[in-house]
C-alpha cells in the first residue's frame, strides 16, 4: 500500500530476513569477521549469541549467499528443541542424505562417507545451526562427536552455532566442558548506536528507491532509536508501522510526533500482537451550557457571552470528529495490518 504512495520498488522493513538488504554495522561487520575467521580456520566451533531480534539468521543467509559460489557446502540447520536421538537424522536430512530410520551406527558410517568424499573433491561441509539455545546438552554433545572426523589434524565437519543469550548458560554448563574446549571464537552480537540506527533505516529506504520521499526528520531518527534501542527487528516493525502511518494520512514528512503516534499504537495492542479492535466507548465531556435564546428578537447580534458560548459548543464539535476521525483511522490501519499478515501466512503456506 505504502509501496506505491512513496513510489518504492519493494517494502523496506520485511520482517522476514532477507540477505539483500544485509546492512553491515559495527556489531554485524565483527560478527561477520569471526565467522570468516572460522572458515579459514577449518576447524572447532564458532559461537555468535545476541538477543532476540538483533540480526543473527539475516547474518546466516548473507554468509550463505557469500558461499554459493565456494568450495564450502553449507547446510543450515533450525532447531527446536531437537533430541539426542533426531540429531544425527536432521544432519543427514540437511545434507541431503537419506536416513530411513537407520541406527546411530549407520547415520555416523554414512556421515564420515560424505565427510571423506567431500574432502576428497577439495569441498568442505558447514553446518551452521540456528536457534542453538534450543538445543539439549545430549544433543550439543552429538555435534562434538561429528567435529571428531578428521583428516590431517583438520576436521571434516565445521559447525557455527548461533543462538540468544540463554545459549551463554547452557555453555557454561559443567556437562559442556568439552564442548567449550573446541570453541575457537565466540561473540555476542551488539544492537546499534544511534548513528547507526539512522544509517541502517536510511540504507534499507535507499534500496527500493528512496529518494527522501516521506522526509524523515532528525527528531524522528531520534525517537525511533529511543524506542528500538537499535535492535534490527524492532527499527523494522516500528518503520513498517510508520510508512503505513504516513501512506493513511496523506504524509510526506514525518517527524517525531508521527513516530510517537505510531508508538502509542504499537503500545496500545501489547508487545506487538494483533488482535481484533474493540469498540471504543466514547468519552462524553460536559458541553458548554448556551442561553435559551442565544439569537435575540429581531435578529439583533448575539452579545459578548453569547458568541463566546456558541463558539465554545463549534470547538467542542470539531474536537470530538477529530477524535472520531483519528479513531477510525487507527482501526483502518488495524484491519490492513491483520490483512498484511494474512497474506504472509499464505505465502508461506
Amino acid at each position: 500500500m505504502y509501496r506505491d504512495f512513496y513510489g518504492f520498488t519493494d517494502k523496506p522493513f520485511q520482517l522476514s530476513p532477507d540477505s539483500r538488504f544485509y546492512y553491515n554495522s559495527k556489531p554485524h561487520n565483527r560478527a561477520m569477521a569471526y565467522l570468516r575467521y572460522g572458515l579459514e580456520k577449518r576447524e572447532g566451533f564458532i559461537v555468535i549469541t545476541g538477543g532476540i531480534g538483533t540480526g543473527k539468521t539475516m547474518l546466516v543467509r548473507h554468509l550463505l549467499s557469500e558461499l554459493e559460489s565456494s568450495d564450502v557446502i553449507a547446510a543450515q540447520l533450525v532447531t527446536t528443541q531437537v533430541e539426542p536421538d533426531d540429531m544425527l537424522r536432521i544432519v543427514c536430512a540437511s545434507l541431503g542424505l537419506g536416513q530411513d530410520g537407520a541406527p546411530k551406527s549407520t547415520l555416523l558410517d554414512k556421515l564420515e562417507k560424505y565427510f571423506r568424499a567431500r574432502e576428497a573433491e577439495g569441498k568442505r561441509v558447514l553446518l551452521v545451526v540456528d536457534e542453538a539455545q534450543n538445543l539439549p546438552v545430549a544433543s550439543l554433545e552429538e555435534l562434538r562427536m561429528l567435529s571428531n572426523f578428521q583428516v590431517d589434524g583438520k576436521s571434516l565437519l565445521q559447525s557455527f552455532l548461533l543462538g540468544q543469550i540463554e545459549f551463554d548458560r547452557t555453555l557454561q554448563s559443567p556437562k559442556m566442558e568439552q564442548f567449550r574446549q573446541r570453541i575457537i571464537a565466540a561473540l555476542h552480537l551488539k544492537s546499534m548506536d544511534s548513528e547507526e540506527t539512522r544509517h541502517y533505516i536510511e540504507y534499507r529506504l535507499k534500496k527500493v528507491g528512496w529518494k527522501d520521499d516521506p522526509q524523515i526528520t532528525a527528531g524522528a531518527f531520534e525517537r525511533i532509536f529511543e524506542f528500538t534501542t537499535g535492535v534490527p527487528r524492532r527499527i523494522n516493525t516500528l518503520c513498517d508501522r510508520l510508512l503505513l502511518f504516513g501512506c493513511l494520512e496523506e504524509r510526506h514528512l514525518l517527524d517525531e510526533k508521527a513516530v510517537d503516534a505510531v508508538i502509542q499504537e504499537i503500545e496500545e495492542e501489547g508487545l506487538g500482537a494483533q488482535r481484533s479492535p474493540q469498540p471504543v466507548q466514547p468519552v462524553i465531556q460536559p458541553m458548554p451550557q448556551m442561553a435559551a435564546d442565544p439569537v435575540l428578537p429581531g435578529g439583533a447580534a448575539l452579545g459578548g457571552d453569547q458568541l463566546l458560548q456558541r463558539l465554545g459548543v463549534l470547538e467542542y464539535e470539531v474536537q470530538q470528529l477529530k477524535k472520531a476521525l483519528s479513531h477510525e483511522r487507527r482501526l483502518l490501519r488495524k484491519a490492513i495490518l491483520i490483512q498484511m499478515d494474512m497474506d504472509v501466512e499464505d505465502e508461506l503456506e
